[in-house]
């Protein structure tokens, strides 16, 4: 072989080992810094392949080493990265990896989220947890169905337009009762008759009901069923609202006594007090310590008639309002009552509900009934 010859084969050869050199060197990313491996889990990849870029916090800390695929179709893609050695003290075992989307139709790359600062550290080779990604085609897929009901209704909405033309327009011929009515004044006035007449009756029946209301009232007082109102523990319930406020005050609670009504209140129904020397430790806290406003709160559960619950939580907080001013010395203007009648997340028990006595401090705005905000 000439010299020639072998000049040119050894450039040949030269060339080569430097294009295959950059080509290796183009497809190891990382190849000159310290990296560990992670894995994680798909169960779609919406297109990423080996060699896409990993970013840590937006940052760009790795590359996408490969991605394989299940060996059954009930089992997920795995996908492995290597990721730079200064990312370790950041992923921790509670990260997430997703996969998104550069932009609406860019490369996919992977995404890794901040680990919490008491999360344990990942090791190499370890997995950590994924979400699954947004697929444009989904996306694509529900905006055409929301399009199509969109015309849909849009088709309805012109039918009943042209149905309504259609109905305004034989009511202005008079077509049709609508129609008489509207054009004709002795249809209108003959109605008008009617109508009155009605109202008339209505009045009187109001009149009625209010004095029927009235009749029971003085009879709830009369002797012969004062006995059917006493076994509920209150007799007038006109009196049970007298120191009762609208809402509790905006306030922070200084104390909160929680009790249950069964152990205060002798049946479920009634407001006839049993076993009151429970509530000694409040009225206690109410002699001994300096505050603004106290509010019995009660409540029933949400079984049972909405009125008579009402009435009964009203009850039972003025039961145990004159039970801690009786025997406790405090300024009784200080404690107020409120019952709210039916109240979810009440007791288990049906019917019983709750009673608190929430103190306030000094200070705290106590809220005004209605009536005396108006008059004021």
């Amino acid at each position: 072989m000439s010299r020639a010859a072998r000049l040119g084969a050894f450039i040949i050869a030269a060339l080569t080992i430097l294009v295959s050199g950059i080509f290796f060197i183009g497809g190891k990313q990382y190849l000159f810094t310290s990296t560990y491996r992670l894995k994680t889990q798909f169960a779609s990849v919406v297109g990423l392949d080996s060699g896409a870029e990993v970013r840590v916090g937006g940052v760009h800390s790795g590359s996408v080493r490969s991605v394989q695929l299940p060996s059954k179709p009930t089992d997920t893609i795995t996908v492995w990265m290597d990721l730079d050695r200064s990312t370790h003290n950041i992923i921790k075992q509670d990260s997430i990896a997703t996969i998104e989307t550069e932009g609406l139709l860019g490369n996919q790359y992977v995404a890794i989220s901040f680990g919490s600062a008491e999360g344990a550290n990942v090791v190499d080779g370890g997995t950590i947890d994924s979400e699954p990604p947004l697929v444009m085609a989904d996306l694509i897929r529900k905006a055409s169905g929301v399009l199509d009901s969109s015309q849909e209704a849009l088709k309805n909405v012109t039918h009943a337009t042209a149905n309504l033309s259609s109905i305004s327009a034989k009511i202005d011929q008079g077509q049709g009762t609508v129609g008489a009515l509207v054009n004709d004044k002795t249809i209108y006035t003959q109605l008008d008759q009617t109508t009155r007449g009605l109202r008339d009756t209505v009045t009187k029946a109001q009149v009625g009901v209010t004095d029927f209301q009235e009749n029971m009232e003085a009879l709830k007082k009369s002797f012969f069923l004062r006995g059917f109102y006493k076994t509920r523990g209150y007799e007038d319930s006109s009196n049970l609202a007298k120191d009762e406020i609208p809402h509790l005050p905006q306030a922070e609670p200084l104390k909160t006594f929680t009790y249950e009504p069964q152990l205060l209140f002798d049946k479920v129904d009634t407001a006839k007090p049993k076993n009151q020397k429970s509530l000694r430790a409040a009225g206690q806290f109410l002699a001994d310590t300096e505050f603004g406003v106290a509010v019995v709160v009660v409540s029933t559960s949400m079984t049972g008639d909405t009125a008579k619950d009402l009435v009964l939580t009203q009850a039972r907080a003025s039961v145990v309002r004159d039970y801690l001013v009786d025997n406790f010395g405090f300024d009784d203007a200080q404690l107020k009552t409120l019952g709210v009648g039916k109240k979810n997340g009440t007791s288990l028990d049906a019917g019983w509900g709750t009673v608190e006595i929430i103190i306030y401090p000094p200070d705290t705005d106590v809220p005004l009934p209605p009536s005396v905000m108006s008059i004021n």
